[in-house]
């Protein structure tokens, strides 16, 4: 059976050049998760693998499991999936169209316990933003997950356990302290804006 690196490999997903991550950082490689997710016999393996990395966290209380949320719009097939492997409700929070996230389409109850997948991490940016937006909406956030944690181990404490199927140390650079190699090509930024 390929490995999760394997997986991104053979997609496509798992892109080589100068590009501009969402947390402002420059890097040679890039994890484009939506083309591995579009062949959907390997985001269900995929999302079924982070799913059982969470499983220890998604345990009953008073009948009810935790509900998943992700946040749009990298992790809305990542969670989709994920909450279906784990037979539970999928809720998302999506951009507000000044950059941030908010909660517009679903309820959170009180005390209602969550799951958070994610499909890459770099700094945990949207990660930690949709915990802050289910605990100020009353929720309780279990645990955290994501298919690749390009953190090197810098994630924040994010108050929960986190897990990852794939963990790397990339290099990343600030925009002004780029080596010349990435200098000479030019930059993209191929992720959601």
């Amino acid at each position: 059976m390929p490995t999760i690196l394997d997986l991104f490999k053979q997609t496509g997903a798992l892109l080589h050049g100068h590009f501009i991550l969402r947390s402002g950082l420059h890097s040679r490689e890039f994890f484009q998760c939506a083309l591995l997710l579009q062949d959907a016999p390997v985001a269900a393996q995929v999302c079924g693998e982070l799913a059982e990395k969470l499983r220890p966290f998604h345990t009953a209380v008073d009948g009810k499991f935790p509900t998943v949320v992700s946040p749009a719009v990298g992790g809305i097939i990542v969670g989709q999936e994920v909450a279906r492997h784990l037979a539970t409700r999928h809720i998302f929070v999506e951009k507000d169209g000044t950059g941030g996230l908010v909660m517009r389409r679903f309820e959170v109850t009180p005390s209602e316990r969550f799951l958070v997948a994610e499909d890459v991490v770099t700094r945990g940016g949207r990660v930690q933003e949709t915990i802050d937006i289910i605990r100020a909406l009353g929720g309780v956030v279990v645990a955290a997950g994501a298919i690749v944690d390009r953190s090197a181990g810098n994630l924040p404490d994010f108050g929960c356990p986190f897990v990852s199927l794939v963990q790397m140390a990339p290099e990343t650079f600030p925009a002004d302290a780029l080596p010349p190699e990435l200098v000479a090509i030019p930059a993209v930024k191929p992720g959601s804006k």
